[in-house]
């Protein structure tokens, strides 16, 4: 038979005993590690540290970023990891002028806020001062002394309903062709309350119709490009398409001189009395008459001028 090797119990026990020294002392390290980081983190959540550092405000045009900052309550002393962004986004947006607001954390510890503002659409004059109209035809309680560049200024709308149906059209109009835009007029007539005088930019004027406005009124620029330049007068585009130029004061004294010509030829030639006609009385009233209605159209002056 082969022997075996016999190894008596007291040779293995301080193997043993040295085994388990090594798996205690790892487990303790492995305690003592986690124990360290909670440790940290606590103090850590707890410090300075973890406060928020950069702050960021992008998107915004008319409401200022201190403004945006302020209203969501986000400061430097605002803990990193303890911000609810939902309900700083509410916050955001509760403002009249803000449609819709993001906040983003970027690790370590900065913060941006992103925004989207309602569109101007154009400014109503009030008490000699000017109000902001925004895209869903709203009046801003904020006042100024001029309007600005950014929107044209709204004239004559003294009824909301008509207002903001004219807000609605605007905000439909490509930005290029609302540029165009400097004062809209509302001009009601019996039968037509839609009707609407616009004062363009390069000098002509448009009549049109709000129910129409925003379908018919992006044709204008080609419109425009198709007349001579320096002409002026009225482009018609509420039914159908035409261009109406005013009366200049020459073609008026070119008028008069063409009615005088044929009232001399008309005296120089009387009727002979053979043919038994009486000569005829010169017709005054009438040639007053025709000379009133030579003058130039009435038109509304401009708000302003650009």
């Amino acid at each position: 038979m082969e022997e075996r090797k016999v190894v008596s119990i007291e040779d293995r026990i301080p193997k043993l005993k040295q085994t388990r020294r090594k798996k205690a002392n790892r487990r303790l390290i492995l305690y003592l590690t986690i124990l360290f980081f909670l440790i940290a983190a606590v103090v850590y959540l707890q410090s300075p540290l973890s406060n928020v550092r950069n702050i960021t405000v992008e998107g915004q045009y008319h409401v200022p970023a201190e403004e945006i900052q302020t209203l969501s309550g986000i400061t430097t002393e605002t803990n990193y990891w303890r911000m609810d962004t939902e309900e700083l986004k509410e916050k955001v947006e509760s403002h009249e002028e803000i449609t819709f607001a993001s906040i983003d954390r970027s690790f370590p510890n900065d913060v941006t806020i992103e925004v989207e503002e309602a569109e101007r659409i154009g400014y109503v004059q009030s008490n000699g001062q000017y109000y902001v109209i925004m895209e869903d035809g709203s009046r801003l309680d904020e006042e100024t002394a001029l309007p600005g560049g950014d929107a044209p200024v709204l004239a004559g709308f003294d009824k909301e309903m008509y207002l903001k149906e004219m807000s609605g059209e605007l905000k439909e109009l490509p930005p290029s062709v609302a540029d165009l835009i400097s004062e809209v007029h509302w001009e009601p007539e019996d039968g037509n309350p839609y009707k609407i005088r616009l004062y363009m930019n390069d000098g002509y004027q448009v009549e049109a119709s709000i129910r129409t406005f925003s379908e018919k009124m992006p044709a204008y620029p080609s419109i425009a490009a198709q007349l001579e330049e320096g002409t002026e007068g009225v482009i018609h585009i509420d039914v159908g398409a035409y261009f109406e130029e005013f009366n200049t004061p020459e073609d008026n004294e070119e008028n008069a001189g063409v009615e005088e010509d044929a009232g001399s030829e008309t005296d120089s030639e009387p009727p002979s009395e053979e043919d038994g006609e009486q000569p005829a009385e010169p017709e005054q009233e009438n040639a007053a008459a025709d000379t009133e209605g030579a003058q130039d159209p009435v038109v509304d002056e401009p708000l302003r001028r650009e």
